[in-house]
């Protein structure tokens, strides 16, 4: 079974919580990190400060709205050097709004979904979550 090291970066400990236990569901084998602001995400990415021993993601999961730096400025960031441009990053969020969403594509996100808003809904997050995967394997 194929096994995945997934970056997740998000601030709502709720949020953590629903989408580690969804990833539970899925049929691969996920190791989840957690860091809870887009400047811990970039220093885990780029192997600065206390993330200097971090692996590189197979995938990662962004938020847009984060402290410290926005999802948007992250996912720059990620796009912007040719050390992380590969990694998929996937933004996984509570914004439906077109300008988010386009926003996202122009700056080469790789996957855009909308959080469920009931915990019974992660279940369609697995589905496209699993289905992603499987263009990975």
């Amino acid at each position: 079974m194929k096994r995945f090291k997934v970056l997740m970066i998000e601030d709502n400990p709720g949020d953590v919580l629903l989408t580690s236990e969804a990833l539970g569901e899925s049929k691969y084998v996920i190791d989840i990190e957690v860091v809870h602001n887009g400047e811990e995400g970039v220093d885990f990415l780029f192997q600065r400060e206390k993330y200097k021993n971090s692996t590189r993601p197979d995938l990662v999961l962004l938020d847009i709205n984060l402290p410290l730096k926005t999802g948007h400025e992250v996912l720059q960031e990620i796009k912007a050097n040719s050390m992380t441009r590969e990694i998929p990053v996937i933004m996984l969020t509570t914004s439906s709004t077109q300008d988010d969403i386009m926003t996202s594509y122009q700056e080469q996100a790789s996957c855009y979904i909308v959080k469920p808003s009931e915990a019974d809904q992660y279940y369609d997050f697995i589905k496209v979550f699993d289905r992603f995967c499987s263009t990975l394997s």
